[in-house]
């Protein structure tokens, strides 16, 4: 059965939805979510100190973010098929390499592997795949699409605790190396299409002769401006976007990376903690839906607006964390901030700049995401070093919500005919 028969009753953009949110499921080995799990049993096996563990996490993590425009400009010029296959299997063998670690050079390599193949790559390809075949619904493909990583932040942290209790951790390591391959990879090798150009298609739906739209069609073609790299640079709206896309990023790592210690402070369990970080994914899951709707009906830098005023809130709910009432709202908040962050950072790339050179400007806005997560938990941590109190840190961090708020609102879509008077 050929691709067209196939959309002449379906479109099979939503295919391309499904393998995308696997694969945002399988960047999972290399989340911080995931790699939490093994941090204890690196530091028992070898005897590292616990400081020795995070600053090769945030040093991997800082080098791969910058290697990420590369990935970008790769995808543009081989298509996510390759580069879903390609990244699929090294990122197996990287999980494969960590099932080994013995010493903190391997470590800091295994670590370098999986934020470049896992946390990055894995993340950019499917969201760029997403953009080439849906433009009306583009928003909607992208909350459907994002369910991979909410089902990902879930499952991750209980089955790699099951795997290494039952089992130990290099176990755990090889079951995703296993899974990447025999799961994930055959699967993009055969059920993802570049484009929908490439089987007769058009993006959200086939033109068929007489002109009939079928289930998410759009006929005419909904025009776009395509933008390269360079004319993308030269736009105001994309440095500010950048900044918009960073300190997200900075903040939840910070606030994640802590939280337990956040909540220690004020008298408050690791349960609690833990139950509050349930909470933030399972808040998220109908927020992206949500925000999927709001992206086809509003200005994407407005969505973002609203994630920066809810981040403020955080912040400053933070600093009276004082009973479990005033945790439960937080939790909830950061579900919903979190389920519009990952609809709104990643649909207005596209949606500003088009789809043709969408890998190597999306590479870069992931670059920036990768950066801003590695320098996150730095402050955090050498604010509580020095004032014994996470307080004067929070007060601090407030700026950069409100810097983000205002980079938001001026962040208007560009048009090539404004940026050429």
């Amino acid at each position: 059965m050929t691709f067209k028969k196939i959309g002449s009753n379906f479109y099979y953009g939503w295919m391309i939805v499904f393998i995308a949110g696997l694969g945002i499921f399988f960047s999972g080995p290399g989340q911080t979510y995931s790699n939490s799990a093994f941090i204890d049993q690196y530091i028992n096996d070898f005897g590292w100190s616990r400081s020795q563990v995070s600053g090769v996490y945030s040093a991997a993590t800082l080098c791969a973010g910058l290697i990420m425009m590369f990935v970008g400009r790769f995808i543009d010029r081989f298509g996510q098929r390759i580069m879903m296959v390609t990244v699929g299997t090294l990122f197996a063998l990287a999980c494969f390499f960590n099932s080994m670690v013995s010493s903190i050079w391997m470590l800091a390599i295994g670590f370098f592997l999986i934020r470049l193949l896992g946390q990055g790559s894995m993340s950019l390809i499917p969201n760029t795949l997403v953009a080439q075949w849906f433009i009306k619904k583009r928003g909607f493909a992208f909350s459907i699409m994002t369910l991979g990583g909410f089902a990902s932040a879930t499952l991750f942290p209980i089955i790699n605790t099951w795997l290494i209790q039952t089992f130990d951790w290099q176990f755990a390591w090889r079951f995703w190396g296993v899974a990447l391959l025999v799961i994930f990879v055959p699967i993009a090798l055969f059920g993802v299409r570049n484009k929908p150009e490439d089987i007769g298609l058009v993006p959200d739906g086939l033109a068929s002769k007489k002109k009939q739209p079928i289930l998410g069609a759009i006929i005419p073609t909904i025009a776009e401006e395509d933008w390269t790299l360079k004319e993308a640079r030269k736009t105001r709206t994309f440095w500010l976007i950048l900044v918009c896309v960073g300190i997200p990023a900075m903040i939840n790592t910070g606030i994640t990376f802590h939280l337990f210690s956040i909540f220690a402070t004020n008298d408050l369990s690791p349960e609690i903690a833990a139950t509050v970080l349930s909470l933030m994914a399972i808040v998220g899951i109908p927020m992206s839906l949500v925000s999927g709707f709001i992206t086809e009906r509003i200005q994407t830098n407005y969505l973002l607006v609203f994630i920066f005023i809810i981040e403020i809130l955080l912040l400053l709910l933070l600093l009276v964390m004082t009973n479990v009432a005033v945790a439960i709202l937080f939790g909830a908040l950061w579900g919903i901030a979190n389920g519009f962050e990952r609809i709104g950072l990643n649909v207005i790339w596209p949606n500003y700049f088009g789809r043709k050179y969408i890998g190597s400007i999306n590479g870069i806005g992931v670059t920036m995401g990768v950066l801003g997560s590695a320098f996150g938990p730095l402050p955090f941590g050498t604010g509580y070093d020095i004032f014994h109190s996470y307080t004067p840190v929070l007060f601090m961090a407030i700026l950069f919500p409100v810097i983000g708020f205002f980079c938001a609102l001026n962040a208007k879509k560009p048009s090539k005919q404004e940026q050429a008077s």
